[in-house]
């Protein structure tokens, strides 16, 4: 049998009730601001957040966009009581964010996929998710939690049609139970990250009129 088959899957139960907890609410809060720009980024236009059930919007954000649903294995629930595909229209949200989506035990790529259908030309996927290199680690290790590191979510956006920002930005606490909102520069040691990626329009490319034939007198056509 191949080593992957061995490869622990997420407790989306356990990883609920992790974020639940000081050490989950300290990171949930510290990503507030985070998802507060990211709903500012196209004001009036539809938005659609995904997140734990401990995770809270911004003050202000009461207003019927964006749509929230929280996520809980193949589930989700919120606004809507669905699974996937998401029953939204394709093209339809300017914004999507993506708040620890990989400890909803949903498939990631199907997840990512549908995220890609939503989002409008030129709209943007904000994604947060945990660091595997923080020491911030140790508070979640056993909890049904698993990271993974900017490099695989990378890959993961671009099989899913989306281009990523050449920067990844880390936000929250290193190791002390605090919120940190502060974004820097690289990931570094901080407790999670934020990754964006665009979906890029397709560009309009003008079709040549084909040039005519020129014929010699007395050729056969």
């Amino acid at each position: 049998m191949p080593l992957s088959s061995f490869r622990p899957q997420p407790d989306p139960a356990a990883a609920a009730a992790w974020f639940a907890g000081a050490m989950g609410q300290m990171l949930l809060d510290s990503e507030v601001d985070c998802v507060a720009a990211a709903l500012r980024q196209r004001p009036g236009q539809a938005a659609l957040w995904l997140g734990p059930e401990a995770a809270s919007l911004p003050d202000g954000s009461e207003s019927p966009l964006p749509v929230r649903l929280h996520m809980g294995g193949t589930a989700f629930y919120g606004d809507l009581r669905c699974g996937l595909p998401l029953p939204l229209a394709s093209d339809s949200c300017a914004v999507v964010i993506v708040q620890h989506g990989d400890a909803s035990g949903c498939d990631q790529a199907a997840l990512l996929a549908e995220c890609a259908r939503v989002l409008l030309p030129g709209g943007w996927l904000w994604l947060l998710a945990l660091n595997p290199l923080s020491p911030y680690r140790l508070r979640w290790r056993g909890q049904g939690l698993h990271a993974r590191e900017p490099v695989t979510w990378r890959k993961r956006l671009r099989a899913a049609g989306l281009a990523p920002d050449s920067l990844t930005q880390g936000i929250g606490p290193v190791w002390d139970i605090a919120v940190d909102a502060r974004l820097q520069d690289g990931v570094g040691l901080r407790a999670a990250f934020l990754l964006r990626a665009e979906k890029r329009r397709l560009p309009m490319t003008p079709l040549r009129k084909p040039r005519p034939l020129a014929l010699q007198a007395g050729a056969a056509a």
